[in-house]
């Protein structure tokens, strides 16, 4: 959390060849490594399938791309993430991750084990055990417009170690208090395992979010291993004012490394160096809340294992 160093790049396809070249450039110029054997858990962003364009969720190419740079370098990989509802392997399945993935040496999980953690904001919450055990986790962030948090980068993207249906009931108790959800989110930065997020910029999401938006052709790819400085980097290029996200805001706040744009270091690009215009996000936020219907007639779906997936802010 104290490293100011983010890799940025140019990335305009999800070609194999050329994206396989840009991740290893972006860890690369960051002189990023990791021991042999190393158990590494990959967390992308598998909010829902009922997209079945795949564009709410982290590009399956990307993720396979990023599984295999680290199955070359040594590691036994695992990849998931906890949708507020439904199962990961349903949402890999709809997105394409599986077929990305097939034939990589790559268990793919679906969340069950739990660890009850009492965050510093006194907010109790069910983490992945899986992912807490893991010895790096590689966050794998798409950037997307949110109608609650103005933007879903690096830090947001943590919310998926949260169990699903533990998300729900965040939303509902903590949910009136942004504040307090913010909290709770940026809270997540230090309890989790080290590691580095990899974020998928080449086709974003705009103007709505982090579901229903539209496809924005941003063509960025960008590494780090503190998540803070990523997101300020990312809203610099996007050209958004930080103090309009909640999460950038309450890390500002509490004085964490990467949230001023001065002391970040670029390895490679710079901000600067990218051009972005017309990028949309709400102007204004609607209310961090659940509402309790949906949250009983989404865990019926899930509980009878429904191929069917509710539209959903949470991951």
């Amino acid at each position: 959390m104290k490293d100011r160093s983010v890799a940025l790049l140019a990335c305009n396809t999800y070609g194999r060849t050329t994206l396989k070249e840009i991740i290893d450039a972006l860890l690369k110029g960051l002189f990023y490594s990791i021991p042999y054997g190393a158990k590494i858990f990959l967390k992308p962003n598998l909010v829902t399938g009922v997209r079945r364009d795949g564009l709410a969720c982290t590009n399956a190419e990307f993720v396979a791309c990023v599984a295999e740079w680290f199955v070359d370098h040594g590691a036994v990989v695992s990849v998931a993430d906890s949708p507020a509802f439904g199962r990961c392997s349903q949402v890999m399945n709809a997105c394409g991750m599986t077929s990305a993935l097939k034939g990589l040496p790559v268990a793919r999980l679906d969340l069950v084990k739990k660890t009850r953690v009492v965050l510093k904001c006194g907010v109790p919450v069910a983490l992945s055990t899986d992912i807490l055990e893991c010895d790096q986790l590689i966050n794998l962030p798409k950037i997307k417009a949110h109608c609650q948090m103005l933007v879903s980068l690096a830090v947001k993207n943590l919310f998926g170690a949260v169990l699903g249906c533990q998300k729900a009931l965040a939303h509902m108790r903590y949910g009136p208090s942004d504040n307090l959800f913010a909290a709770l989110l940026v809270d997540l930065v230090s309890i989790l395992p080290e590691g580095v997020t990899i974020v998928d910029g080449i086709v974003a999401m705009h103007k709505e979010g982090p579901v229903n938006g539209e496809a924005f052709h941003l063509g960025i790819a960008a590494a780090g291993r503190n998540p803070v400085a990523l997101d300020t980097a990312i809203l610099k290029i996007l050209g958004i004012d930080a103090c309009l996200s909640p999460l950038w805001f309450e890390c500002q706040r509490r004085g964490m490394t990467g949230t001023d744009i001065e002391t970040i270091s670029f390895p490679l690009m710079r901000p600067a160096s990218f051009h972005v215009q017309d990028f949309t996000v709400p102007s204004v936020l609607d209310p961090i809340r659940f509402q309790v219907g949906r949250f009983i007639h989404n865990g019926l779906r899930k509980l009878f294992n429904l191929n069917t997936f509710e539209k959903s802010p949470f991951s």
